[in-house]
């Protein structure tokens, strides 16, 4: 039975082409890196033509296809992608300028004018500007001023912003209209029929299952399951536009040093959780597309921050494992690692490792994406070892060349029960040495 409906001892199929959480930058290949150090070294040298192939040549992921870069003698253009804007620029020998195109006002708005003019004070390197209808932010430089430190937080604050403030300005102002998205990949509608359909399912669990709960005895592990829900829907949903906006509300609710009790706070939390189960599907689906990314919206973090994220929850899973609330247990163990994947822009090894501890806890949402290989049968507690092993080692081999001490354990997994693999797989996260070659 196990056979026919997870597909266990079958050759593994193709997974489909879907992409779980943010875009992360910090997973260069060492190729890559050794691109920065020429396009630095080539500045020093005053050879500012080779310095720019360099610096777009690092920048560009060849399997996102997320930068365009051409050259024609002393000229050149390049093409950013990010989310659901486009930052477009040219250069000489001489001077070196990039736009994106963030809406169009048809008709002048003091309000919208007063909003931007309020957000200039918060950019570095960028501004915003006026061109007869439409609302763009602008960067400029001379080319003996662009040296790769200035160009890649030009340009990263120059994308990052737009693709925020693009969506919350149409979102808060009726009189701006949608520009420059033609290039972004609807989803397959039934793809979008899963993922709001599990939003509305763990969304009512997690609220349900909250109700069960002292809301003052248990306060801090009502916090774990809605941040656990949080750092879920935005990694395994990616919500665009407005919806993530919506969604990146309620880590501020907890976080925020406000001096409100946990109580309030987690009702705070479950409130915005209610009203998005209210949301219209509709809303829903606009916010579901696929776009490409070149800066991730998030900064790395030192290897120690990212252990002591991950040990802090999962020295708290002992009490609810000896006390019969494996749920909570589980839920702190998937915290720990996903307040991370959200929260810094981890190694790619890390990133993937995390994406197998998710396809192992939600085994039933991948399925129903259309991955044929179950790793995990909650009904039967019984998992697909071979398989999540054989993940695992790829995961190790791929990245052995850029991160050669990084050793992954097997033989400390654990497989009796969900709990105790969640807590042995985290545990064996903490040990991962991502130190470079």
């Amino acid at each position: 039975m196990f056979d026919k409906l997870f597909g266990w001892g079958k050759k593994p199929a193709a997974a489909p082409d879907i992409v779980f959480g943010r875009y992360s930058d910090n997973n260069k290949s060492p190729e890559k890196v050794s691109r920065w150090t020429d396009a630095d070294n080539l500045f020093k040298e005053k050879k500012y033509p080779e310095s720019i192939d360099a610096f777009f040549d690092y920048l560009r992921d060849d399997a996102a296809g997320n930068v365009e870069f051409n050259r024609s003698g002393t000229d050149f253009s390049f093409a950013i992608y990010q989310g659901s804007k486009i930052v477009r620029g040219q250069g000489t020998d001489t001077h070196l300028q990039a736009e994106v195109a963030l809406a169009k006002m048809p008709q002048p708005s003091v309000p919208v004018m007063r909003r931007l003019l309020e957000q200039n004070f918060l950019l570095y390197y960028s501004r915003y500007a006026l061109q007869q209808d439409r609302l763009c932010m602008r960067f400029d430089s001379e080319i003996n001023m662009a040296n790769p430190n200035k160009l890649y937080y030009a340009l990263k604050e120059l994308a990052t912003k737009s693709d925020k403030q693009d969506d919350l300005l149409v979102k808060d102002f009726s009189s701006l209209q949608t520009l420059d998205t033609d290039h972004l990949m609807a989803l397959p509608d039934s793809e979008k029929e899963v993922k709001y359909a599990f939003v509305q399912k763990w969304i009512s669990e997690t609220l349900q299952y909250v109700q069960t709960l002292d809301p003052e005895k248990f306060s801090g592990s009502i916090a774990y399951l809605l941040l656990a829900l949080a750092f879920r829907i935005d990694y395994l949903v990616c919500p665009e536009g407005s919806l993530q906006a919506d969604l990146e509300k309620i880590p501020v609710i907890f976080f925020l040093k406000d001096e409100k009790p946990a109580v309030e706070k987690n009702n705070n939390m479950m409130e915005q959780f209610q009203q998005w189960q209210q949301k219209p599907k509709e809303e829903f689906f606009i916010n579901l597309f696929r776009n490409k990314s070149c800066f991730s919206i998030v900064a790395p973090q030192t290897q120690k921050t990212v252990i002591d994220a991950i040990n802090a929850a999962n020295n708290n899973v002992a009490w609810y494992r000896d006390n019969n609330y494996p749920l909570i247990g589980n839920q702190i163990c998937e915290y720990g690692i996903s307040y991370c994947q959200y929260s810094y822009s981890l190694p790619s090894p890390l990133s993937s490792l995390f994406r197998l501890f998710m396809q192992v806890n939600y085994s039933d949402y991948f399925m129903a994406l259309g991955f044929e290989t179950g790793l995990y049968d909650s009904v039967g507690n019984k998992f697909n070892s071979d398989a999540i092993l054989a993940d695992i080692e790829a995961i190790q081999n791929g990245w052995k060349k850029k991160y050669p001490v990084m050793v992954f354990n097997l033989s400390n997994l654990k497989f009796d029960s969900l709990l105790n693999f969640n807590y042995s797989f985290t545990r064996e996260l903490e040990t991962l040495n991502f130190d470079p070659k």
